[in-house]
């Protein structure tokens, strides 16, 4: 069927809203315009529907949005600035970026003679988003940017994700490599380049990966040649670079990693430089087109929308001598700054899987309530009728449990990242030197768990949703595929699970004897004895499974500090299990703080009942059901690290 006269009027009116973000830095005009729709499909499709309630609930009663009102610099941070910008982003998603996103899928990026054309309706969706301020969300105030904390601009990200996961890509390396830039580029490329990357007139990528080199960075070969005037000539080829060529703008910023002639081997000899696709001229307006192309984009599983491109810098060397790049910082440093923006963009590829999540729950939970199959095996409501032949699939057991496993470890995923980007704004904005560093270490352990455990939620959920679905969701026109293909890629860039497991068993627990997972688990036994004198039955028993699971994590954490310094060998054989762990556990921990103040917001009559109820009931579920996993996860990494070190290669 294809859209009905109000969706029509809706989706052609044009309304202009003003929001006067912080200090009246600027005005930003969120614009909704005609986009090209897509035709909808013959089968049942859902809607996105930003979950505002959720997000408004934990920015405002779990996390403490006053607390990061107490912030220097975020005074006007207040529920009455927040609401209308959330409010504003879920407009974008559902009426611009939502309707391109299966279109999108559909049509895919395509590469012609190393020009990359976007799907339909993509570059005029890009135009809006950076029009309507967006992008300066987050920026540096220095270059136009709003300087929102982040616990604004992750919930915005978020809704942008669920909308169009393909697109959302684009501003989420942009907006990792303006904050590498603004701490570790000289004036001259901060002021050059920032002011319009910050507003959206041109993006960034990150250049790290090359075809012998995946995460093995020391195996980096791209040469970078010092110059009379300062600059560097760059050769050489990257692979796997998101929007590393696009028609959403006329300039792209590629921040590339490279060796200079004689820099040491390994990462010790990598820098870091900026390498503009056009050059920029002393006024500010563009040059001549710089010696870097894209000369192939990738066919991949899905996120068809995102053109992810093998870059070739330096192509015509002979002519040219390489690319032109300006290094970032001190050379061989590179890494290091690097880094920088590879934390920026995993606490986003975590909230990726929240995203995908979000998205996947919705339509199989419109699916699941239209589908009529099967004969209840429990009591169903009046209106159904008396012993009905066949119900709703929603009414049937098994199907609600699937659905309750996708909505809790959504509302687990999504309050834990909420949670650490608040930590991470205390580290970056606290007077408090002290606070500073207790924030920061918690945001150095989280960002692995959050990345890689938010990332394998992310694929269960989409590959439930498809199981709702049954059959039709194998088949491409309900649309749950999609999500599932989407979610694939977000466990493996950035960073795969299992480096991220690695780094959180290393350098996060193992080298530091696990202190700051000791102080965290300390932290979150103080919500033990709220659980057990609460007047619900359901927060108890709640409070006895997540006992369990902090025993568990304990434990785990226990023998990691003690075995790394003399077996990583060890240590790493059950790495992931220490990591799906300290998520699972620290998810539960939020829905326990969740729970406790819907069970208090309940008792006072003071919020939708609805929603406080589902909120409690889903926490319960998440003990019976997930944190129970908790001790399969100890145990495998506990006792398990001999059956994979004492399996020979030969044995394959």
């Amino acid at each position: 069927m294809g859209w009905n006269a109000g969706e029509k009027a809706a989706l052609n009116a044009i309304t202009l809203r003003k929001i006067r973000l912080p200090n009246a830095k600027m005005s930003c005009a969120f614009v909704k315009f005609n986009t090209p729709q897509p035709q909808r499909e013959e089968t049942t499709m859902s809607d996105y529907a930003a979950p505002l309630k959720d997000i408004s609930f934990l920015l405002r009663d779990v996390i403490g949005l006053d607390q990061i009102t107490k912030l220097p610099g975020c005074e006007e941070v207040t529920d009455d600035l927040v609401t209308p910008i959330l409010e504003e982003a879920a407009k974008l998603a559902t009426n611009v970026l939502a309707p391109i996103n299966r279109s999108g899928d559909t049509e895919g990026a395509k590469w012609s003679a190393g020009n990359v054309t976007t799907p339909a309706g993509f570059r005029e969706a890009y135009k809006q988003y950076s029009e309507g301020g967006w992008s300066a969300l987050a920026g540096p105030t220095d270059f136009g940017g709003q300087g929102l904390p982040h616990s604004v601009s992750i919930p915005v990200s978020e809704i942008i994700g669920s909308a169009n996961m393909a697109f959302k890509l684009c501003p989420l390396l942009t907006n990792g490599a303006v904050e590498a830039l603004a701490q570790h580029g000289s004036q001259y490329v901060k002021e050059t380049f920032l002011p319009k990357m910050v507003s959206g007139q041109w993006t960034g990528t990150m250049n790290l990966t090359e075809p012998q080199a995946g995460s093995d960075l020391a195996l980096v070969r791209s040469k970078a040649i010092p110059q009379s005037d300062g600059t560097y000539k760059i050769s050489g080829t990257k692979i796997f670079i998101t929007y590393g060529e696009h028609d959403f703008t006329d300039n792209i910023i590629h921040l590339v990693l490279a060796r200079i002639e004689g820099a040491p081997e390994g990462v010790k000899g990598i820098s870091l430089f900026v390498v503009p696709k056009n050059m920029v001229n002393k006024d500010g307006t563009l040059g001549a087109r710089n010696d870097v192309k894209c000369v192939s984009i990738e066919h991949k599983l899905g996120i068809h929308a995102s053109p992810t491109c093998v870059m070739m810098y330096g192509e015509d060397s002979v002519t040219t001598g390489g690319a032109t790049g300006y290094v970032v910082g001190e050379p061989n440093r590179g890494l290091e700054y690097m880094f920088v923006m590879m934390n920026a963009a995993r606490l986003g590829v975590g909230l990726e899987g929240v995203s995908i999540a979000e998205r996947s729950y919705q339509h199989a939970l419109v699916w699941a309530r239209e589908r009529v199959q099967g004969r209840p095996t429990t009591p169903v409501p009046a209106y159904l009728g008396d012993k009905p032949k066949s119900v709703p699939i929603i009414f049937h057991p098994d199907v609600k449990r699937m659905l309750l496993t996708m909505r809790a470890y959504t509302e687990a995923t999504r309050a834990l990242i909420y949670w650490t980007a608040s930590c991470l704004d205390i580290a970056e904005k606290s007077n408090d030197a002290h606070e500073k560093q207790t924030h920061q270490a918690l945001v150095d352990l989280m960002i692995p768990i959050v990345k890689g455990w938010s990332t394998e939620v992310g694929i269960d959920v989409a590959s439930l949703g498809i199981q709702v679905h049954g059959g039709m969701g194998f088949v491409e026109e309900t649309g749950a595929a999609q999500y599932y293909r989407d979610a694939r890629i977000s466990t493996i860039y950035e960073g795969t699970t299992g480096i991220q497991a690695i780094d959180l068993v290393g350098r996060k627990v193992g080298r530091e004897g696990g202190a700051t997972a000791f102080a965290l688990i300390k932290e979150m036994e103080n919500v033990l004895p709220l659980l057990d004198s609460a007047n619900d039955v359901n927060l108890k028993a709640f409070g006895r499974a997540l006992t369990a699971g902090l025993k568990e994590f304990k434990r785990a954490t226990e023998w990691t500090a003690l075995t790394f310094p003399a077996n990583q060998g060890a240590v790493n054989a059950g790495a992931v299990h220490y990591l799906k762990l300290a998520g699972t556990v620290c998810g539960g921990w939020m829905m326990a703080r969740a729970a406790l103040v819907a069970a208090k917001q309940l008792a006072c009559n003071d919020g939708d009942a609805d929603f406080l109820k589902a909120k409690i009931m889903t926490t319960r579920f998440y003990g019976d059901h997930i944190l129970t996993l908790a001790t399969g996860f100890a145990d495998a990494l506990v006792t398990g690290a001999e059956s994979v070190l004492q399996m020979e290669e030969a044995y394959f």
